[in-house]
């Protein structure tokens, strides 16, 4: 059997490995680039527009990205960071735009209003706080904060309609907000990826052997799932942007960095609404507090979404209990995943969460009743006949081990990267595709050390991201101007 040799191995044809082989294809045309994808066709798990728990993740409306603190201050720093990352993918896309790589920008971004609503006095004092902190800030300086029955008319129809007009209540809104399918943008940047040469896309080809040869490079074995053919490959970086599967392939690779990493797979379910003439009467997305106990990724929000060009309602997602890591994955996922180098962290945050086991098994065995009048919190006058039941994507949160052996559920995204540079993963879920281009400049600084600081790398990172090695949260000057050719050329502003 020959031996396809190249220079890089994305595994996984989501928004992270697209993302990194753009880039990595921008910087240096000459790498010779596989893409290998288990499923018949890219981008149909996790960045599925039906899959993704959220679109567009900017913090400008996710209040779990702004805790509040026990002497009821709002700390903002997360929600700065996040909207900073979400910032430099903004930029790439805009470069991509402009070089006619991705099309019109309405086939994968469009200005979706960003708002957040509260009810009751705790929760709208809690808004309040927390708009005057981050309004403060010139990332979120065009925030608006209202508790005013005319303005929350306007703003959103559908959730004050019909509303005790007794209960307290409050929002904020963002108006250049996005919702971004990740499954369309995805899908055109692989498209690009094809005509270029030095790249190929292998479908139906899970990984099933990956080990690191003497020299440093890495020996993969794929097998085509219709031809039942075996391809070796063999390269000098690998990268693991399989989603859920990424975990178990970051096993197999027996990196010492892998050690003591283990997953705590939740799925999700989406409400949607697909009658015209409730669909347009609400075009935001707008978010609301997580129930107590709930996962970051199951904060409740009226969703408009633009899914392959045609508009939906969602509503969601509510969380539930599975083993499985993939969506399309199986229900040994979970116990496959249980080593004895990460036993004693995951049987440590099994016990020490108890209560989110019993809130995700709870949302399984909700009703269909039980799940609109969740949805009546936000849209008094929802009727059950008009929304169905749909089921969104997979996530793993990261169980990582702490000091003393024992583990933590952790519920953000991670870099895991071999140190001697040649192989790296992305573990998590929130916010996730949304700061896909930070997250993978970070795997290029990790893994390509010394290219990164080559006069040539630095002039094209800085051509396809103008922000780079500053910082937004520190520089109001270089925000203004960024925002300005973001908003314009993705149609936002």
């Amino acid at each position: 059997m020959a031996v396809r040799q190249a220079d890089v191995v994305l595994v996984g044809g989501g928004v992270m490995s697209a993302t990194l082989g753009m880039m990595l294809r921008q910087l240096d045309p000459s790498l010779d680039i596989v893409m290998v994808e288990r499923l018949d066709h890219v981008a149909h798990e996790s960045t599925d527009g039906w899959n993704n728990a959220g679109t567009g993740h900017a913090g400008y409306c996710e209040l779990n990205y702004t805790p509040e603190t026990g002497d009821g201050d709002v700390t903002i720093d997360r929600a700065l960071q996040i909207n900073a990352q979400f910032e430099v993918s903004l930029q790439l896309w805009s470069y991509l735009v402009e070089q006619g790589i991705l099309s019109e920008p309405s086939s994968f971004i469009n200005r979706t209003p960003h708002q957040s609503f509260v009810w009751g006095e705790k929760d709208v004092a809690f808004l309040k706080r927390r708009y005057e902190r981050l309004s403060a800030h010139h990332l979120f300086r065009d925030m608006e904060y209202t508790e005013s029955p005319k303005d929350l008319e306007e703003w959103m129809p559908l959730i004050v309609n019909n509303r005790d007009p007794m209960q307290r209540v409050a929002a904020t809104r963002i108006k250049h907000g996005s919702d971004v399918d990740f499954g369309s943008l995805t899908r055109s940047m692989v498209s690009w990826l094809e005509t270029q040469p030095n790249f190929e896309l292998m479908l139906s080809s899970p990984v099933h052997y990956i080990d690191q040869r003497d020299n440093g490079r890495w020996k993969i074995r794929v097998k085509n799932q219709k031809t039942g053919e075996l391809t070796k490959l063999e390269t000098g970086f690998v990268f693991l942007g399989a989603g859920g599967g990424a975990l178990p392939l970051l096993q197999k690779s027996g990196i010492d960095e892998a050690r003591g990493y283990g997953g705590f797979p939740v799925s999700g379910q989406w409400l949607v609404c697909g009658k015209p003439d409730i669909v347009k009467q609400h075009n935001s997305k707008v978010y609301g507090k997580a129930p107590i106990g709930a996962p970051p990724m199951s904060v409740p929000h009226l969703d408009t979404r633009i899914i392959n060009g045609e508009p939906a309602l969602l509503f969601g997602p509510f969380a539930g209990f599975t083993t499985r890591f993939l969506k399309q994955g199986s229900i040994f996922d979970l116990i496959g995943s249980v080593k004895p180098t990460n036993l004693k962290p995951m049987l440590s945050v099994s016990k020490s969460n108890m209560d989110l086991t019993r809130y995700l098994i709870g949302e399984v065995f909700q009703s269909h009743g039980d799940r609109v009048a969740s949805l009546r919190n936000f849209f008094p006058d929802a009727m059950e006949e008009d929304w169905q039941l749909r089921m969104a994507g997979q996530r793993v949160q990261i169980i990582k081990q702490v000091d003393g052996g024992g583990g933590k559920l952790e519920f953000g995204t991670e870099i895991v990267a071999a140190k001697d540079g040649t192989l790296a993963a992305l573990l998590g879920a929130s916010p996730g595709a949304s700061t896909a281009a930070n997250a993978m400049i970070n795997v290029i600084e990790r893994c390509f050390p010394e290219k990164i600081k080559t006069p040539e790398w630095q002039e094209r990172m800085k051509e396809l991201v103008p922000s780079y090695g500053q910082s937004l949260v520190e520089d109001e000057a270089l925000l203004t101007k960024v925002r300005e050719r973001t908003l314009s050329t993705l149609k936002l502003g």
